[in-house]
């Protein structure tokens, strides 16, 4: 059972992001704003829930939420700044693109590079905790693997419709047989096998 809120009185934003960890494309990240009585019994962090549940919940997340946003870093970016510094820029324009300034920000994981004047909580495993963070975990997750379904149309042989980019037998056997490409991450070193 996920927290509604870790404080009452506060206009929380949940943030969480998604792909820190693959070898292509952008990093998402999404900010949202729950009503403080907000409640689905599915709803969790993203890594374990169904691709089935992520997509029933998204729209619900959308309709019900206070306020949301979502935002990316592409790959050319993570190169320039590094990943950590890539998912930190994601959550911030996620917030900045909220359409209520939320008091709080609740960050999924240990570290985060403060936003304005707005103080934030840092909550490792955030997303199977509080439900503010799971409803960002679910929209960062889906909205990247929707950019990654389109970007497979033009890269079918790297298999990113099933993969999303991370570093998969199948998409390592790819970057052997067919090399890189302007989507891949070339700062992380990527090595086929």
């Amino acid at each position: 059972m996920l927290e509604p809120y870790l404080y009452k009185t506060k206009v929380e934003a949940g943030i969480d992001e998604a792909g820190r960890g693959c070898y292509a494309g952008p990093v998402f990240a999404a900010a949202v704003i729950l009503p403080k009585d907000f409640f689905h019994p599915l709803l969790n962090d993203s890594k374990l829930l169904s691709i089935k549940q992520r997509e029933m919940l998204r729209p619900i997340i959308e309709k019900e939420s206070v306020a949301f946003a979502v935002a990316q870093v592409c790959n050319n970016e993570i190169d320039s700044i590094n990943i950590l510094q890539a998912s930190f820029k994601a959550m911030h324009i996620a917030v900045d693109n909220l359409n209520k300034i939320p008091t709080q920000l609740l960050i999924d994981g240990n570290r985060f590079n403060p936003y304005k004047n707005i103080k934030h909580k840092c909550i490792v495993k955030g997303d199977s905790k509080y439900a503010s963070i799971a409803a960002a975990s679910v929209l960062a997750k889906t909205y990247r693997d929707d950019f990654m379904h389109k970007i497979h149309v033009e890269y079918s042989h790297y298999a990113w419709d099933k993969n999303k980019g991370y570093g998969t037998a199948t998409h390592r056997k790819a970057i052997k047989e067919n090399g890189l490409c302007k989507y891949h991450r070339m700062s992380f070193n990527i090595l086929p096998f």
